[in-house]
């Protein structure tokens, strides 16, 4: 069988590998097990990377608030 080359690095790439892995089970060219075993990892790969978007949101936030707390105690 030959090797398969996936990208994993951004959420697009995860997408169009799943994609690309949708058509190869519809092709005949890969294992229904290999394929759902591929699709978890890109599912768990997603689920981390939107974790990690949301802890910098909330960083962003609370830098946001801190440094309204901070203006607003300086203008008393």
């Amino acid at each position: 069988m030959a090797k398969i080359c996936l990208r994993f690095k951004t959420p697009k790439d995860i997408r169009n590998s799943i994609a690309r892995i949708n058509n190869m089970v519809a092709n005949g060219e890969i294992d229904t097990k290999k394929a759902n075993s591929i699709i978890l990892g890109c599912n768990t790969l997603l689920g981390s990377i939107r974790l990690d978007e949301q802890q910098k949101q909330i960083n962003e936030l609370e830098n946001f608030i801190d440094s309204l707390e901070l203006n607003r105690r300086l203008n008393k």
